[in-house]
């Protein structure tokens, strides 16, 4: 994610907030906010948390530039005092976070911000901006890999995702959550992820013939030799000129690496060319499949048989396709009225699906005796939760605005993505109908959740 490097990349009402606390002396005061997801995307049970340590790279950066505060006093909305506080402000609370790539589950904080209510506040639109995006694109990479395998899945998707910033971002997390590799080279150069592609159509028809078009890519490339075999005819044309080539190659002592299909019927076309490639004496050369593919169409292809050894996904994967969006939120959870203590908040709607967790807690997880995750409990974490094993999955992570956990490389954080994938129950982590994960709430919690909502309703009801 390449990372805002102003809080301006924030909401007008953070800022009128803001100066309405400045103005009445209570911006200094403490608070604590939980940023968590509502809901699972793609109708599954679990989400890849990620963007987490490009949100904590942006809260130890973040400052205003002077042509950010000329803008600001453009609106004619502030005063000068306000304008110098802003001028001087930098982002110097605590943060605990779960590790990037951490897989969770609705309601659990994954980020808890701490600091004066104005600077967490400030912070809001950017952190959502930031971890919602790489958390649904890593969530379908992961749904994706899982179908196919973790090194069959190529990201092809920068020309359809949302701008550039998009595809930038998306390739990262689509990468982190299993991908093999991108098609994007500026996701290479950025991120260090392995870059993969090979041509297109126009190539082909750029010559005066397919079969010329093949032999002289196949002598620039010796290698990494995938033909696109699907410009004029898949069958007739396509798969037998790259057979020709293939066996020119073979007799060099080189192996055509694959040919690639991105149109038409790609279960009886890889069959086909499986049929085909072997017959030739060409059993090494890889079945590369591209074209509108999502964990679905993959499950229905190897459920059926097809051939395919490696998946070119772009589109369904870095647009998010069939949910648009993550529900991610930033909830007020206690406040230090008064200096050294502090109160609990929780919003309280007719939508219990909106309501929210009070005070500062803490989610711990339970794995059984083989590996699998079992269960996990979201409690105060002033109480803690005494079961044997339990793992908390909150920690450290800035302090006074500093980055004190270290970020690992993006390389390690897949290998620990695809880990972690593999500790999902089978029932919970499968694509079609899965079962919820048990996500309980402790009972200190419980208790302090009905206090607040008797409390706020005997407000309500003028007790």
């Amino acid at each position: 994610m390449t990372s805002p490097k102003s809080p301006i990349f924030t909401d007008l009402y953070e800022l009128t907030m803001m100066y309405a606390w400045f103005v009445s002396g209570t911006i200094q005061k403490q608070a604590c906010f939980d940023l968590f997801f509502r809901s699972c995307p793609f109708t599954g049970e679990y989400i890849v948390a990620a963007g987490i340590d490009d949100a904590l790279l942006f809260l130890q950066d973040a400052r205003f530039s002077p042509e950010d505060i000329a803008y600001i006093q453009s609106l004619g909305m502030f005063d000068e005092l306000f304008l110098a506080w802003l001028s001087a402000w930098r982002f110097d609370g605590s943060v605990h976070a779960v590790q990037e790539g951490t897989v969770v589950f609705p309601g659990e904080p994954i980020l808890r911000v701490t600091g004066s209510i104005g600077s967490c506040q400030l912070v809001e639109t950017a952190l959502l901006n930031i971890i919602n995006f790489s958390s649904l694109i890593a969530t379908k990479s992961s749904r994706i890999c899982m179908v196919a395998g973790f090194d069959a899945v190529m990201e092809f998707g920068a020309r359809r995702a949302h701008g550039p910033d998009g595809a930038l971002s998306a390739s990262r997390a689509a990468y982190l959550g299993g991908c093999m590799g991108t098609s994007n080279l500026e996701a290479g150069k950025v991120y260090g992820i392995p870059v993969k592609g090979t041509h297109a159509h126009s190539y082909i028809m750029s010559f005066s013939s397919e079969l010329e078009a093949f032999r002289q890519y196949a002598a620039i490339f010796p290698q990494s030799t995938i033909l696109l075999v699907d410009t004029y005819d898949t069958i007739e044309r396509g798969l037998i000129h790259a057979i020709t080539v293939g066996r020119e190659m073979k007799r060099q002592g080189l192996t055509l690496a694959g040919i690639r299909l991105d149109s038409g019927d790609l279960l009886s076309l890889s069959k086909k060319a499986r049929e085909m490639l072997d017959d030739a004496g060409l059993s090494d050369t890889l079945i590369v499949a591209s074209g509108d593919l999502d964990e679905y169409s993959i499950s229905d292809l190897r459920r059926k048989g097809a051939p395919i050894d490696l998946y070119g996904v772009g589109t369904r994967l870095v647009t998010g396709n069939n949910s648009s969006a993550l529900s991610g939120v930033y909830k007020l959870a206690a406040f230090e009225e008064v200096p050294g203590r502090w109160e609990m908040r929780m919003k309280i709607t007719d939508h219990t699906d909106k309501t929210s967790l009070p005070g500062i807690k803490q989610v711990y997880r339970i794995y059984n005796e083989n590996g699998m995750m079992v269960q996990d409990c979201i409690e105060l974490e002033s109480v803690g939760y005494a079961q044997p094993g339990a793992i908390p999955l909150l920690s450290a992570a800035l302090d006074g605005g500093i980055l004190i956990r270290p970020i690992q490389p993006l390389s390690e954080i897949r290998k620990m993505v695809i880990r972690s994938l593999q500790t999902i129950p089978a029932e919970v982590a499968r694509i079609s109908n899965p079962s919820p994960y048990p996500v309980i709430i402790g009972t200190a919690l419980a208790h302090a959740r009905a206090a607040l909502i008797d409390q706020y309703l005997g407000e309500k009801d003028g007790k």
